[in-house]
């Protein structure tokens, strides 16, 4: 599955905003882009950048684009009906493939590559719906945002040459919500959601046991209203992140305990809350090595 169809012109493009491009004139390039396919089946998890992609395509090519979710023990059970519901309201037709990330050795050692065998196994699953739908391209919403952190499954994106206009257009997470607002969608402030499998820090086996406890308690923190959220699993700990600005209602004493008791009632022996706040990708080895790197120039400033 490839570009195959798509006249890409070349590496470099211009980013939205800054002088440069517009919201609109971004959403007109893409979807300009995009009728030079066949077919297109986007990779659909139901988060904002997936569904700008999904939207522009269903603009583009109606009953030619098709979205795919993949349906795995890595994603939450809620995620998976959001997901359902917001290609309904894009109006695009959709696919669930079904398939186990668990069944690969290598992805449940959860080294630093985790989510490289991850995405590969996603997207050749994917693959696979899209050729018997007879597609010619596979896109996702990579953006510009994801690109300097640590993310391997970039790279297996890349050798299974993934159309990532989002990414090629230079465009960044907060202007990708731009374009979701533009196009309608209800989702434009949705916050990232990342698989279940990134609450589990480097080394620790991924089981099925593990992501269910993470997922029984992040929806604690969802019942209680709360929007920015992670419940990072240390084992038999779990430590709880919230954003910032969030965090002021987190600390009140009620609050407080309904969270200890729903997180411990999901399986954690022990539940601590991390007054750092929410960070995405704070268990990535780029970050924690930044961390090390922070850390010791200060030592030498002392």
């Amino acid at each position: 599955m490839s570009e195959k169809g798509l006249k890409i012109k070349g590496e470099v493009r211009l980013s939205v905003g800054e002088g440069r491009l517009s919201v609109g004139e971004v959403l007109g390039a893409i979807e300009d882009e995009m009728r030079q396919a066949g077919r297109l089946v986007v990779a659909f998890s139901g988060g904002v950048d997936s569904a700008v992609v999904a939207a522009i395509a269903q603009r583009a090519l109606g009953e030619r684009a098709w979205a795919v979710t993949a349906v795995s023990e890595t994603l939450a059970g809620r995620e998976l009906e959001e997901a359902c519901a917001l290609a309904e309201e894009i109006g695009i037709r959709h696919e669930l493939i079904r398939f186990s990330e668990l069944d690969d050795a290598r992805f449940r050692e959860n080294t630093s590559a985790r989510c490289f065998f991850c995405q590969s196994m996603r997207f050749d699953q994917i693959a696979t719906i899209a050729a018997l739908l007879d597609c010619d391209v596979l896109a996702s919403g990579t953006n510009a945002s994801d690109v300097g952190d640590h993310r391997p499954g970039l790279e297996a994106m890349a050798e299974r040459k993934v159309y990532q206009p989002l990414l090629q257009y230079g465009v960044t997470k907060e202007q990708v919500r731009e374009l979701a607002r533009e196009l309608g969608l209800s989702v434009w402030d949705k916050p990232a959601m990342a698989c279940l499998s990134s609450r589990i820090p480097h080394g620790l086996e991924v089981t099925r046991e593990r992501l269910r406890r993470v997922e029984k308690a992040e929806e604690v923190l969802h019942a209680l209203g709360f929007k920015q959220f992670r419940v990072r699993a240390h084992g038999e700990l779990a430590r709880v992140e919230v954003a910032v600005d969030e965090m002021s209602r987190v600390l009140d004493p009620q609050v407080l305990g309904e969270i200890a008791r729903g997180v411990n009632a999901a399986g954690f022996e022990e539940v601590t809350l991390d007054l750092m706040g929410f960070r995405s990708g704070s268990l990535n080895p780029v970050r924690a090595a930044n961390a090390e790197r922070d850390s010791e120039k200060e030592q030498d400033v002392e």
